[in-house]
């Protein structure tokens, strides 16, 4: 049954939207986004690059399949709310096993629905993403300047390190599926789990290691490669990933990084990194690979991007050989991937192991396990041997 409870939601720019509660009932405060999904909501929810953020639907019907173990991102929701036109009265599919509603009260997570999101979306869309909280229960009781002055002192997503809130607190492992042909340390900044299934797959042992994680901790597993994953928060705040990931390109491992994955790898190479006004969010987001010239459907959810030349070959500033942009996006030419020349590392920015699809990138998998076939099956160099 749907709440006739009533909620709003308060903008940092003091706009204000009347809907019904949904989900748990108080008070939450995050950056307010939107997400351009027509389906996945679960995906997105479970996702822990979205901890911090009040993640509002594009799609006017959310609820409609229910929620299940199968398709769950990670062990909870890590939106900091959720925003939704129409939730659905039932639930009708053979899967769910739960409705939205009931994994949203359980993680406590305070949402609002019945309000008018497409406004809501052409404000974001002018003004950029901002603060905002989500009030229902006693707290809708506050008056509209009590709740303005609560949202307007959160904190914003700038200068924010998020990764170590999200990441595991001890490492485990996840075994390779099929044949084996090597092992994978994975720094776990808000990783999925079908990331894990897709490299275990194509027959890593997957190491998930904490954020945390030091340079000599990396190195004592001698892993045949290093993934960082995506995650929430910005880069700028997240030095102590940088200097670990210079250091191990340092030592020749190859490395493949997503999302927050790239922009750490630009960082890495000496390149800085800005925020978005509104940032790519959804599973419709088009992308230009230049290497084939073909343009893939990607998943996305990112707020901030590398800042790098997206014309032809550069140095890094760093020291670590040629650089070149390797992908950008079709809507506003944000770089979208990155490949080293003179070293084993590339990134995109988005997500090749979209669970709820697309699929169009789901190579990239592919072309990391050539990447690593290719220099773990390599004839060593004899002394004296042209480098």
């Amino acid at each position: 049954m749907i709440s006739t409870e009533p909620a709003v939601l308060v903008l940092e720019d003091g706009r204000r939207y009347e809907g019904r509660a949904y989900g748990a009932r108080g008070r939450t405060l995050g950056e307010a986004v939107f997400a351009t999904g027509m389906t996945g909501y679960q995906e997105t929810l479970t996702d822990p690059s979205y901890a911090g953020q009040i993640v509002m639907q594009t799609a006017p019907h959310i609820g409609n399949t229910g929620v299940n173990d199968t398709d769950k991102e990670s062990s909870k929701i890590w939106v900091a709310g959720y925003v939704v036109r129409d939730p659905s009265r039932v639930v009708s599919n053979f899967r769910a096993q739960r409705s939205l509603d009931d994994d949203l009260k359980t993680d406590g997570v305070v949402g609002i629905s019945g309000v008018d999101t497409r406004a809501i979306t052409r404000h974001l869309r002018s003004l950029g993403a901002m603060r905002a909280g989500i009030f229902s229960g006693d707290q809708y009781a506050l008056s509209d300047t009590e709740q303005l002055n609560v949202v307007r002192s959160g904190a914003g997503m700038a200068g924010q390190n998020l990764s170590t809130v999200v990441s595991t607190p001890e490492r485990y492992q996840v075994p390779a599926r099929g044949e084996r042909i090597g092992s994978v340390a994975v720094l776990d900044l808000g990783v999925k789990t079908s990331t894990l299934t897709y490299l275990a797959e194509r027959g890593f042992d997957v190491e998930v290691l904490p954020a945390s994680s030091t340079v000599e901790e990396v190195t004592a597993l001698a892993p045949d490669a290093l993934f960082y994953s995506n995650g929430p928060g910005d880069p700028e705040a997240s030095e102590a990933q940088v200097e670990l990931l210079r250091d191990v390109l340092r030592t020749g491992t190859p490395y493949f990084g997503i999302c927050f994955g790239n922009q750490l790898l630009g960082r890495a190479l000496g390149f800085g990194t800005y925020k978005l006004p509104f940032g790519h969010r959804g599973i419709n987001q088009p992308v230009l690979d230049r290497a084939t010239g073909r343009v893939e459907i990607t998943s996305q959810n990112h707020g901030f991007a590398v800042e790098a030349p997206r014309e032809g070959i550069v140095d890094s500033p760093a020291g670590f050989g040629r650089v070149e942009v390797s992908h950008v996006s079709l809507n506003d030419d944000v770089v979208e991937g990155l490949r080293c020349l003179d070293i084993d590392a590339f990134s995109v920015q988005y997500h090749p192991e979209a669970a709820a699809g697309p699929h169009d990138s789901m190579y990239l998998f592919d072309r990391f396990r050539d990447m690593i076939l290719a220099k773990t099956n390599a004839p060593a160099l004899s002394e004296g041997d042209d480098q």
